[in-house]
């Protein structure tokens, strides 16, 4: 493994070697680990989770010092990170996740064949790779969603560190191997590695079964050709880019405007724009004061960006939409454009965005956001139509508002669709889905954050025919694990 530089260097890229070294031990952990009982899974988690949070201090500091974030936001992100560790460990020892199916032997079943007894579970897919990402360093990164679900699932796991926080990659890897050796996983079964090629090389090696992605899109979908183009092609399963809308009625607006212009401005400006759930674009009706609104709403100071790659193309994206002909400023800080880029809201209409929707709805990943004025209720389900697909879209309305179309196209562009609430800050919960149709994500039917994400990593077997002795133990009559069974289409 590769060792922490001092705060500031950047650590040298994975060898060959040292990768060939590290995909052979997870290879070899898989069996073992893949076996263990799921409540000794468990317990591997919980260790991970207690010792994120008896190192915070120290991997709170490297965070602060790598990623421009500051203490009390990342505080609050490895609290949640270790909370996902051990919600994971809790499905665990519930046992449900497994799907456990058992279709007893019957000789006059109806479809004209006799049924054969078949019992079907799920079984980890093997070693998995893990791209970090760089706005969430603790919970979308080395010990996040997607290693907690993969190790949940029994699979062994490699992560590529992000280039935005090596140091703290590497100390929190360092974290997570002794805690897991500490709670009697086998060796190899955590693994990181750095650089650019050594995390294609392990996307191209066939010892790994699936990956998880965090990030651009032009960077995952360079990712998922590559393991869609592999001789044995493995599941890709990529957050890339969404713009998240955001539609006011004419009664919301009447209703509560001014709240929802102060919500808005938050939720855009949160985290400096950095939240892939970020709204960037609001359609509110024209002549509602909702323009007026925001243009006299507080913007918070100019903040620095996650590091000076990203502040770089976010400068590059919001010239490209700013000088668009039909883009105005609305209002913004006393510098957008500098090394600490201060808010900045756009304005365009409706007609414009029909006329260019890609080149208006395309995300703009920082603090700034497209106001969009509309005419009539009428026209927002044709807006929203031109949308590709999004983590989330939100609807601000009243009760008694005729959106029942609006809700039904916005639930075939997002994977998550909100009514008078904001998009920014996804609950790790057994209902979230944080996913969409492309280019939100690579695999719409799956999430990368609550407890469904465990069905990423796991594949399903069916035994027909076998003795008791010979079946994995929650597919036997006796059930010793206690693991929820359906018996012949029954709970």
């Amino acid at each position: 493994m590769t060792t922490v530089a001092p705060t500031g260097q950047t650590l040298s890229p994975t060898t060959p070697d040292e990768l060939e070294r590290i995909l052979a031990s997870a290879h070899e952990a898989a069996g073992p680990f893949g076996r263990l009982l799921p409540s000794d899974r468990a317990r591997v988690l919980d260790a991970i989770a207690d010792a994120l949070e008896a190192d915070s201090e120290e991997l709170v500091a490297l965070a602060a010092a790598e990623t421009n974030l500051g203490t009390e936001r990342l505080t609050g992100e490895l609290k949640r990170t270790a909370f996902q560790m051990r919600l994971f460990g809790d499905v665990l020892r519930d046992g449900d996740f497994l799907d456990v199916r058992i279709d007893h032997e019957d000789l006059t079943w109806p479809s004209g064949v006799p049924r054969p007894d078949t019992r079907r579970t799920k079984i980890p897919v093997g070693p998995v790779l893990v791209f970090s990402a760089s706005n969430f360093p603790f919970a979308f990164s080395v010990a996040g969603g997607d290693t907690a679900s993969a190790l949940a699932a029994g699979n062994p796991v490699i992560v590529k560190a992000h280039s935005g926080h090596p140091q703290l990659s590497a100390r929190t890897a360092d974290v997570v191997i002794q805690a897991c050796l500490s709670a009697g996983a086998p060796a190899g079964v955590f693994g990181l590695i750095h650089g650019t090629q050594a995390g294609s090389d392990a996307l191209k090696d066939y010892r790994i079964k699936a990956a998880g992605f965090t990030g651009s899109i032009p960077g995952g979908r360079a990712l998922m050709n590559i393991a869609m183009s592999r001789p044995d092609p493995i599941p890709f399963y990529g957050e890339l880019g969404s713009n998240n809308p955001v539609f006011v009625t004419p009664a919301a607006a009447e209703a509560r405007g001014q709240s929802i212009a102060e919500g808005y401005v938050a939720s855009f400006t949160m985290g400096a724009g950095q939240f892939c759930v970020k709204p960037g674009m609001l359609f509110v009706p024209t002549g509602s004061g909702m323009l007026e609104k925001l243009r006299n709403a507080a913007l918070p100071a100019g903040a620095r960006m996650l590091n000076d790659r990203i502040r770089e193309g976010y400068v590059e994206n919001l010239q490209r939409l700013s000088s668009h002909p039909n883009v105005d400023v609305l209002v913004q800080g006393l510098a957008p454009f500098s090394t600490s880029p201060s808010p900045i809201l756009l304005a365009t209409k409706s007609a414009h965005v029909l006329e260019s929707p890609r080149e208006l709805e395309a995300e703009c990943f920082g603090p700034t956001s497209l106001v969009v004025e509309y005419d009539d209720l009428s026209q927002l389900v044709p807006l929203a139509e031109t949308f590709e697909g999004q983590l989330t879209a939100t609807i601000h309305g009243e009760d008694d508002c005729p959106v029942q179309e609006l809700v039904r196209v916005l639930s075939e562009k997002a994977g998550r669709v909100l009514w008078n609430q904001w998009p920014t800050g996804v609950a790790v919960t057994y209902a979230q889905h944080h996913g969409g149709p492309y280019p939100a994500s690579t695999a719409a039917a799956t999430t990368s954050v609550g407890t469904s994400a465990i069905d990423r990593f796991l594949r399903p077997v069916a035994y027909q025919g076998f003795p008791q002795h010979l079946l994995p133990v929650e597919l036997q009559e006796e059930n010793p694990l206690g693991v929820p069974q359906m018996i012949n289409g029954r709970r």
